[in-house]
């Protein structure tokens, strides 16, 4: 049981990142798609230097194998510096947000990764798009599913690869899951509840309690895992939700959800049930099927995954997602092939968002999408 005193980061940590890029499950390892083939390694810029990029991505960028820390963006000059002592990175490759679309002019960046509060992912996945560069961003993609289908556009248009930070794709313990679970492996599954949460203990001013620049709360930053659980387990898209939610802090969560449950309906009748929260600290994937379960939990930690099927530990790796997810990116650039995890997966779920908050405000079943 986790503790209630933990924050966001240590919760969702849950791990580090001293463990280590470990080698996959050899069964496990075409499906990975690491690519180890010799060649010039893409520059990253990271745009947005949070406690993600600094905590997270800027760690795995010295794991990788198909990619590497080439610049930043920041709007901040005292991590300008910082950065560039710490990572070795030239001031030709450091931008801040006015002078960004200079960075069309730079050879040594390929892919621009965008890390930023979701209000701005729209505009500068679009700008770096039209800069001619490659694009990675974090979830939730977009404020909202007509925002995805916007920034899915321009990047077709500019004939420029979309991705989303869907980390968990190229974990091991989850990869299991989608197999189980899309392929019938105990049987149909007859069960799915997921959850996600952390107990907020941080800035009651922050960006993420702020409607206008989070576009919601808990739902939108932890229950993207839920909804992403339960859509890779199956690996078939909700027609319907019903949500309803609880706020046990309304001084603290005025502009944004706190605690969200809903049922998703999938064609043939099929309901499944999941939760997120911004003051519950959960983190598991719960299934069965007619012949068997499986369940991960920790489920969609930074650094560690864990897992069971029918009450017997999964025996894969742990590994750094990150360094795992942009180097498979990096290699669909290479070769010109299509990520696994597209713009068009995050459109997916924020249409289930948009339908979730639909729902809140009608307090009927709406339809996805």
């Amino acid at each position: 049981m986790v503790s209630n005193k933990f924050s966001r980061r240590s919760f969702i940590k849950t791990g580090s990142l001293a463990a280590g890029v470990l080698a996959l499950n050899p069964a496990l390892s075409s499906l990975a798609a690491i690519s180890s083939k010799p060649g010039k390694k893409l520059g990253i810029a990271l745009v947005g230097l949070g406690y993600y990029s600094f905590g997270q991505l800027a760690p795995a960028l010295q794991h990788t194998n198909n990619c590497y820390l080439a610049g930043i963006v920041t709007g901040t000059p005292a991590k300008a510096v910082e950065w560039s002592k710490r990572y070795n990175i030239p001031q030709k490759n450091i931008y801040n947000y006015q002078n960004f679309d200079e960075i069309a002019h730079n050879p040594d960046i390929d892919i621009v990764y965008v890390v930023l509060p979701v209000f701005m992912h729209k505009e500068f996945t679009i700008r770096a798009a039209k800069a001619g560069k490659h694009v990675i961003c974090e979830k939730p993609m977009a404020l909202n599913a007509k925002e995805c289908e916007e920034m899915i556009a321009v990047c077709k248009k500019e004939n420029r690869m979309l991705s989303i930070g869907y980390r968990l794709h190229f974990e091991p313990h989850t990869m299991e899951v989608m197999r189980l679970g899309q392929q019938h492996i105990f049987g149909k599954v007859t069960k799915i509840d997921t959850g996600n949460g952390f107990t907020y203990g941080g800035d009651p001013n922050a960006w993420r309690l702020k409607k206008a620049l989070a576009g919601g709360g808990g739902l939108m930053d932890m229950g993207i895992y839920s909804i992403q659980g339960t859509r890779y387990t199956l690996g078939q898209e909700p027609i319907a939700v019903k949500a309803t939610q609880e706020k046990t802090k309304p001084e603290l969560f005025k502009e944004v959800d706190e605690t969200v449950f809903w049922e998703l309906e999938f064609p043939g009748g099929f309901k499944t049930t999941g939760k997120s929260s911004y003051n519950n600290n959960w983190s598991y994937l719960k299934v069965e099927e007619e012949n068997g379960k499986f369940e991960l939990g920790p489920a969609f930690g930074y650094g560690g995954i864990d897992g069971s099927v029918n009450g017997k530990q999964m025996p894969f790796p742990q590994i750094i997602q990150q360094a795992a997810q942009m180097d498979d990116f990096a290699n669909c650039v290479t070769q010109n092939k299509p990520t696994r995890v597209p713009g068009e997966e995050g459109l997916k779920d924020m249409k289930v968002v948009d339908a979730i908050y639909k729902s809140l405000d009608s307090g009927k079943w709406e339809k996805i999408g």
